[in-house]
Order: structure tokens, then C-alpha cells, then sequence
């Protein structure tokens, strides 16, 4: 697998083509009437309000042991908030994936630069699109729609950044909303033409661990 170093300058290139994205799609945020929304908390505004170091942790970093997913949003980062524009940075430990889920408010710009994924999405006609992504390809995840990604390799991490029109896009994500939220499993079971048992089973899979 390519170095770090080789990763972030990939990642310099999807900055420049992320913020194109960004001012060709329309943006899930409203229109703000100032430069730049500043929380009510902020008392001093100068350069590092406008900088996020929250990815620092990556530089170095080892492989992952599991997927997992670093954000810069309005949430982490302020500055965002009415700038209709955020990241993500993805890491897929071999054989991991990030499960079928929705971003409600955005489309999803995701550049692949270390190791392969499969990706895949679901129209409202429930037509499957999927892909083999190879390092340096990017794929578009069309607002609103189901969509997952997986690194079906045994031996080797992925990583990922995906760009989003909105800064909160937001994450909706199948197996925890339908198992993890309290929906009634005879209402569970008779969607999913299965038994209770086995709605159970799945709760109890998903279950936070103590």
C-alpha cells in the first residue's frame, strides 16, 4: 500500500475538485446574508477559527482495525455552518464496510486513495448501481439515496474522502435505525417476512456493548 504522505497528496487534488462540486450543486443549506455565521459562543474570530486540526490524527497514523469515519462538519466545525460544504475521511480495515445509509441533505462525493473498495447505491426504482473502485477513482452518490461501501480485501486497509454540499449532510443508517430505535419486532418481522426470533437476534447484534 502507498505511503501516507502519497495519500495526502491525492487528498490536496480532492480539495480542489470537491470545492468545483460544491459550486455546481445546489446546496442543501439555506443562504446566509453575512461572510460567515459565527456562534454565539465565540467571542474572538481570526485565522483558527477557520481551521480544523481534527484530521492531525491521521499523519502517522497506523492501519485501522476497524472502519471508521472522521468528520469535519458544522458540528466539529463551526466555521462551516452556512458555507454548504464539509468532509469525511473514511478508513476501511480489510474486510470492513460502512453499511447501507442515506445522507439526507447532501450528495456524496467519495475519492478513493489507498487500497480498492465496492460501492454501490439504490435508485428509487430500486435499481442497484455498483462499482469496483480502483485508487484514484471518484464516485458520486446521488442525494438521498441508500448506499454503502466495501473493502473486500482480506489483507489491505482502504481510505477514503468524501466530500458533501451541505455541512451537515446528515447520516441515516439502516441497520441502526430499523434495529436499534425501538420499532416494534411483529412490525419488524412482517416487513422483513420473518419471524420475531430472528428480529430479535438482530437487535441483540446490534446492541451497544457494555
Amino acid at each position: 500500500m502507498a505511503s501516507r504522505s502519497f495519500f495526502f497528496r491525492l487528498f490536496s487534488l480532492l480539495m480542489i475538485f470537491s470545492f468545483a462540486f460544491v459550486e455546481v450543486a445546489m446546496a442543501g443549506d439555506p443562504d446566509i446574508l453575512t461572510d460567515f455565521v459565527v456562534p454565539a459562543n465565540v467571542t474572538k474570530v481570526d485565522g483558527s477559527f477557520f481551521t480544523f486540526t481534527g484530521m492531525r490524527v491521521l499523519v502517522g497514523s497506523k492501519p485501522p482495525t476497524a472502519f471508521t469515519v472522521l468528520k469535519a462538519t458544522k458540528a466539529e466545525f463551526p466555521a462551516l455552518d452556512g458555507q454548504s460544504v464539509s468532509y469525511a475521511v473514511l478508513e476501511y480495515a480489510p474486510g470492513t464496510t460502512n453499511p447501507p445509509h442515506t445522507h439526507p441533505r447532501s450528495a456524496e462525493l467519495l475519492f478513493l486513495i489507498g487500497g480498492s473498495l465496492q460501492v454501490g447505491f439504490v435508485d428509487t426504482t430500486n435499481k442497484l448501481f455498483t462499482k469496483t473502485l480502483q485508487v484514484g477513482d471518484i464516485f458520486v452518490f446521488p442525494k438521498g439515496l441508500v448506499h454503502f461501501q466495501y473493502n473486500a480485501d482480506p489483507n489491505n486497509p482502504a481510505l477514503a474522502i468524501s466530500a458533501f454540499g451541505s455541512a451537515s449532510a446528515g447520516t441515516v443508517s439502516l441497520p441502526s435505525t430499523l434495529f436499534t430505535t425501538g420499532i416494534d419486532d411483529n412490525v419488524l418481522a412482517i416487513s422483513f417476512k420473518t419471524d420475531v426470533a430472528t428480529i430479535q437476534a438482530l437487535k441483540a447484534g446490534l446492541a451497544p456493548k457494555p
